[in-house]
């Protein structure tokens, strides 16, 4: 499997060089915060019904969510350095999707936000294998990832590696219907409500969200899951 290593090496540099200015490149503008909000919903709403103990942001970057974990990895040394600045008393480790650095059946929730949309198909299989690994009974796994009806809805055609991973619902049902129990998920950003004027974004949020949470969720940019293990 040289091409799954050459990819992660390609990740782990890019995310290095990338580090010092992610945090203002990537979610101080308004699509990055309109992101980050729901992302943040939808977890804080997974987190208020259930008493985690141990819980790890895989893929943590430089800790968007970290504050909601006591445990976080990720691929790049230079993002974890950041991270680790920013929650001295969050255990990071470096580790990927498909290798997270904990004994089995360690976890309450693993949660992966933004991470899949970069790799392929076999790594987001592995990273489900390995997930399924690292949580506990009925353990808790939430991750997102591009919508393939939108982006076929819209056309769109990625250049490269990044964020050209994408799923339909269905697909991600047939990958884990062995292992998993699907419990919940919506869409994220049904509307590019960034590039609305700042005094309509509120009234166009409302409407987004309802879409988001309808029928019509799969056709939003992004799904979000919540999935629980089963015992094999």
């Amino acid at each position: 499997m040289p091409y799954i290593y050459e990819m992660i090496d390609a990740i782990k540099k890019y995310y290095d060089n990338l580090a010092p200015t992610y945090d203002s490149n990537r979610f101080e503008n308004s699509y990055g915060k309109y992101i980050d909000q729901q992302e943040r919903i939808f977890l804080r709403a997974i987190l208020e019904k259930n008493s985690f103990k141990k819980k790890l942001d895989l893929g943590c970057g430089t800790g968007r969510f970290l504050e909601f974990a006591n445990h976080g990895v990720d691929i790049s040394p230079k993002m974890i350095e950041i991270a680790q600045s920013k929650f001295p008393d969050v255990v990071i480790k470096e580790g990927s999707v498909s290798n997270i650095p904990y004994p089995e059946n360690y976890f309450d929730l693993i949660y992966s936000l933004h991470v899949i949309m970069h790799l392929d198909i076999k790594i987001t299989e592995e990273f489900l294998v390995e997930s399924h690994k690292k949580l506990n009974l009925n353990g808790k796994l939430i991750f997102d990832f591009p919508s393939k009806k939108r982006r076929k809805l819209i056309n769109y055609k990625s250049t490269n590696w990044h964020a050209a991973n994408d799923f339909s619902l269905a697909e991600i049902q047939k990958m884990t219907e062995n292992n998993w129990k699907l419990k919940n998920y919506k869409g994220i950003l049904f509307f590019p409500i960034h590039r609305f004027p700042t005094w309509i974004r509120p009234f166009f949020g409302k409407i987004d969200n309802f879409l988001c949470n309808s029928f019509l969720k799969e056709y939003a940019s992004y799904i979000i899951v919540e999935l629980e293990k089963k015992c094999i």
